[in-house]
């Protein structure tokens, strides 16, 4: 047996093509609903934009405390 003669257990799931006509049955808007953020390309990801809501990382508390300054900063210079 060699490497080029390995197959998987289960066969490969082929990727559904979307947006590809009415008929092939995820067209128009293919799965995405009609409108809003979650129907454009692109959106999502964004922390610092929550449409009104104080943004994530104004939420977070500042870093502070030990581990925060790196390790090979020198505390004081002789």
């Amino acid at each position: 047996m060699k490497l080029n003669d390995l197959t998987p257990n289960c066969p490969k799931k082929n990727r559904k093509r979307v947006g590809h006509g009415i008929s092939a049955g995820q067209g128009k808007t293919a799965g995405r609903g009609t409108k809003g953020e979650k129907s454009r390309t692109g959106s999502g990801g964004r922390l610092y934009r929550q449409g009104g809501n104080l943004p994530f990382y104004r939420r977070l508390p500042f870093i502070r405390g030990k581990g925060f300054t790196p390790p090979y900063e020198l505390s004081s210079m002789k």
